[in-house]
C-alpha cells in the first residue's frame, strides 16, 4: 500500500539536497533520510535549565540527514553538510576521548552529530565495536541563529537516524537527553533540554507543556487556525550563540540565587519568595532570578488560559514575558525590541522575543487579516532605525523527528 506524501515542497527540496550531498561527498546512495524540526518556544525562556516549565512547539522547518552504514569494515563516522564545506570524521572508539576534553579538535558544526553519536553509544551502553560505521549528510531549512533551535534539529535527526541504523531502542525522552548531553559536553553550550524535547516530541497543531524536572510532557492544543490566528516569526538577522559568555553568566546567576535561598533550583522558588531574596543577593542576581520565577508562572498561566479561553487570550502573557527578558534578564537587543513594539502597534494579539536571546527572532501572534500589516510595520520600523531588513515568515506547529 502506498501513502500520500504530505511533506511541504521545502521538505522535499531539503531531503533531496541531503541525498545529493551524500552522493557527492561519499560516492554512493544513502539507505534513507531522517529529519527533525526546529522549534518555536511560545513562552518559558531560560526556565528549562532551572528545572522549570516551558511551552514550545515543533515547526515545519526541518533538518534532514541522509545516512548509510559503512561497508568497508571501518568503525568510523563521517559527517558532511550543506552549511559547511568540511567533511569531518572520527573513529567510533575515539569518540569517548574526543568528548568533552578534546572537542576543539572537531569542527564546531560537526560536534553536534559526532557528539550525538558519542552520547547515544554511552546512553545505550553500546560497544562501539558492535555497530557499523556510518556516513551522514545534512541539509536544513531551519534558519540558523534565529532562536529556532537549528542545533536541536541536527541532534534530533542524528539521534533517530543512528538509533534506527544501530538498532538502539531508546524512547524519545532518552534521545532528547542524548541531544542535550551532546550540546552541553560535545559542543560546550550549557543549554537545557527544552529544544531537544520539542524536536523529538512535537505534534501537529499542538505545543508540548514540559516539566523540565520530571520530563513529563503534556500535549496542549493551540487552536491557532480555528481562532483565525497565525504565528509570525520576525528574524532580526542578529546572530547569537549559546556557547558564548552571556548565556553562561545568566545560568550562573540563577544558580547563585537558588543557593542563596537554599533550594535545588529556581523551580522551587515562588513569587512570594522574592522579597526575601532581595536581601540576600545583589541587584543583578535578583533580577535574573525574578525573571525565571515569574516566567515559570507565566507558562502555567498560559497553559491554563489556552485550555479555558483559547489563544486569543494569551497576548498579555507574551508581552509580559518580553518585558521580563528585556528588563530583568537583559537578553534582548534593540532589533528584538523594535520587532515586538512594531508588531503590537500594528495589532498583534501579543509578541515577544523567543529563544536564548542576544539576537535571533521575535514571535507575534496575529489574526489572519493583520499579517500583512504587522509584516509591513516591522519592515518599516527596521528601516527607520537603520537596521538590516528582517526576515518574516509564519510557522506551523508540526510533528517531531521521524524517518522521512
Amino acid at each position: 500500500m502506498t501513502t500520500a506524501d504530505t511533506r511541504t515542497p521545502a521538505a522535499h527540496d531539503t531531503a533531496d539536497a541531503a541525498r545529493a550531498l551524500f552522493a557527492d561527498r561519499f560516492g554512493a546512495e544513502p539507505l534513507g533520510t531522517w529529519s527533525a524540526p526546529g522549534r518555536v518556544n511560545l513562552i518559558g525562556e531560560h526556565t528549562d535549565y532551572n528545572d522549570g516549565f516551558v511551552l514550545p512547539f515543533a515547526i515545519q522547518h526541518r533538518t534532514h540527514v541522509a545516512l548509510a552504514p559503512r561497508t568497508d569494515g571501518l568503525f568510523r563516522v563521517r559527517v558532511a553538510s550543506t552549511f559547511d564545506d568540511t567533511t569531518a570524521e572520527a573513529a567510533l572508539g575515539d569518540l569517548e576521548t574526543l568528548f568533552p576534553d578534546r572537542r576543539d579538535e572537531v569542527p564546531e558544526w560537526a560536534r553536534y552529530p559526532l557528539g550525538v553519536a558519542w552520547a547515544l553509544l554511552a546512553a545505550s551502553g553500546t560497544d562501539p565495536a558492535s555497530v557499523t560505521g556510518a556516513d551522514l549528510a545534512f541539509a536544513s531549512d531551519v534558519p540558523v541563529g534565529a532562536g529556532l533551535s537549528s542545533s536541536a534539529a541536527i541532534e534530533g535527526a542524528t539521534a533517530v537516524a543512528l538509533a534506527d541504523t544501530w538498532g538502539i531502542d531508546l524512547d524519545r525522552v532518552a534521545l532528547a537527553k542524548v541531544g542535550r548531553r551532546a550540546e552541553n559536553e560535545a559542543v560546550g553550550a550549557p543549554t537545557g533540554i527544552m529544544d531537544q524535547m520539542a524536536s523529538l516530541l512535537g505534534r501537529a497543531d499542538a505545543a508540548i507543556f514540559l516539566d523540565c524536572r520530571s520530563l513529563e510532557a503534556e500535549v496542549v492544543d493551540l487552536g491557532f487556525a480555528a481562532a483565525g490566528l497565525e504565528l509570525l516569526v520576525i528574524d532580526t538577522g542578529v546572530k547569537h550563540s549559546h556557547a558564548t559568555g552571556g548565556y553562561g553568566e545568566r545560568r550562573a546567576a540563577c544558580e547563585r540565587g537558588a543557593a542563596a535561598l537554599g533550594v535545588p533550583a529556581l523551580r522551587d522558588v515562588t513569587p512570594d519568595d522574592l522579597p526575601r531574596l532581595a536581601g540576600l543577593v545583589d541587584d543583578v542576581t535578583f533580577r535574573r532570578v525574578r525573571h525565571v520565577v515569574t516566567e515559570n508562572q507565566r507558562v502555567l498561566d498560559t497553559v491554563r488560559t489556552l485550555r479555558e479561553q483559547g489563544p486569543t487570550a494569551i497576548g498579555d502573557l507574551l508581552v509580559a514575558s518580553h518585558a521580563s527578558m528585556r528588563d530583568d534578564f537583559e537578553i534582548s537587543v534593540p532589533e528584538l525590541d523594535t520587532a515586538v513594539e512594531a508588531a503590537l502597534s500594528a495589532g498583534a494579539v501579543g509578541a515577544r522575543m523567543t529563544g536564548g536571546g542576544f539576537g535571533g527572532a521575535a514571535i507575534a501572534l496575529v489574526s489572519h487579516d493583520r499579517v500583512q500589516a504587522v509584516t509591513d510595520a516591522a519592515t518599516a520600523a527596521f528601516a527607520s532605525a537603520g537596521f538590516v531588513a528582517p526576515t518574516i515568515f509564519t510557522v506551523t506547529p508540526s510533528a517531531g523527528a521521524a524517518r522521512d
